[in-house]
């Protein structure tokens, strides 16, 4: 005789909870939320009673089931235009759409998509960039539910999916390569250092760090744009103009360095431009690095020294995590475990191109 069906009230009974906590629980409610230890209790049960989610395996023709969320906190960077350009790659192939979020980097906004979680009902999620600090938590318990991916400029996360990025050893290496080339005296150009983009911090600790280990610590200087900047609108220049503008403020502040290090490709293109407006040789007089290595960095015209981490091979490796988790949570209550948290990282590596050379000697500047 063929053995009964598990039912979800048979779950709650088992796990000690109400038939509609079984039901948000088992079907991955987002708008809602249970403590680690209910969620637990409640799948431990489905397990051992061999519970399966009614029609569970025609979820996966219905149009909602076929959709990866996407934070991205702007459009107009080359950068995340690489990094989505990794993860539609991937979600193409295996036959899922892309519904991008653009936050602009404003929290309240930020906050409103979240919100829409619950009635997108999305099959994976994916942030492109650290979520804001203040819904860190939030996001945390979404991840519990949904198969969700962080592309990350942090250390290693235990709780959440992860493409990691050390953005000390991206800075350590800008350094490294100026510092082989003789520049004692180098200025480091950065979008606004707030706690919201606290990451951009850490990219320029490692630059410092490696002039301080040769006793340069105090020939370094870092010039950021002004915070009021992250609250505006993005514009497709907007990391353009901040590298013309910062170094202009430095030829006019006439302060002294032989290299400029920009926080990404777009603003060392900018204080290219900035340097040879004023009469300025890229590499003869100044040495320029930037990091990112987009698109525009290889024009041979341009031929930008920077540093290359792999954005795109970042998009695909998120989507293909998020893939792989859908897969294994189809199966989850015919007796298959949730495979373990994912931490992906990638060794930066230097492109040395022509924007970069041996700095300038003194008798070389007394000739000029």
């Amino acid at each position: 005789m063929a053995r009964k069906k598990a039912t979800s009230s048979q779950v709650a009974e088992r796990a000690g909870v109400s038939q509609a906590t079984v039901s948000m629980i088992l079907n991955r409610r987002n708008n809602v939320s249970f403590s680690e230890e209910t969620i637990e209790k409640v799948e431990r049960a489905a397990r051992e009673l061999g519970y399966e989610l009614p029609h569970r395996k025609h979820k996966n023709n219905g149009r909602k089931e076929k959709l990866i969320v996407v934070f991205c906190p702007t459009l107009t960077s080359p950068y995340y235009v690489l990094l989505l350009q990794g993860i539609e790659s991937v979600a193409n192939e295996k036959g899922y759409g892309v519904f991008i979020c653009n936050t602009q980097r404003d929290a309240r906004l930020e906050e409103r998509y979240l919100r829409m979680i619950g009635n997108i009902e999305p099959q994976g999620i994916i942030y492109t960039c650290n979520p804001n600090p203040d819904f860190q938590k939030r996001v945390e318990e979404l991840a519990r539910r949904i198969p969700l991916v962080i592309i990350s400029n942090k250390e290693k996360t235990i709780t959440v999916d992860a493409i990691n990025q050390d953005n000390t050893m991206v800075g350590r290496l800008m350094a490294r390569h100026l510092l082989d080339l003789g520049h004692r005296d180098v200025a480091f150009i950065t979008p606004p250092l707030t706690r919201r983009q606290w990451q951009r911090s850490r990219r320029i600790d490692g630059f410092v760090k490696e002039y301080e280990k040769e006793g340069l610590g105090g020939h370094v200087l870092i010039k950021a744009a002004d915070e009021s900047i992250d609250r505006r609108m993005p514009r497709m220049d907007s990391e353009y103009s901040m590298g013309y503008q910062l170094t202009m403020e430095l030829l006019k502040e006439q302060r002294k360095f032989t290299a400029i290090a920009g926080q990404n490709d777009m603003m060392a293109i900018g204080a290219i431009d900035a340097l040879e407006e004023s009469r300025i040789r890229v590499p003869k007089d100044v040495s320029v690095i930037g990091c990112d290595d987009i698109f525009y960095s290889g024009i041979r015209r341009l031929s930008l020294t920077t540093i290359d981490h792999f954005v795109a091979l970042k998009g695909r490796d998120a989507c293909d995590i998020i893939i792989r988790k859908i897969t294994t949570n189809d199966q989850f209550y015919t007796g298959l475990q949730p495979t373990s948290v994912y931490n992906i990282e990638y060794t930066p590596k230097l492109i040395v191109r022509k924007t970069t050379a041996y700095a300038k000697t003194t008798d070389e500047k007394d000739k000029k």
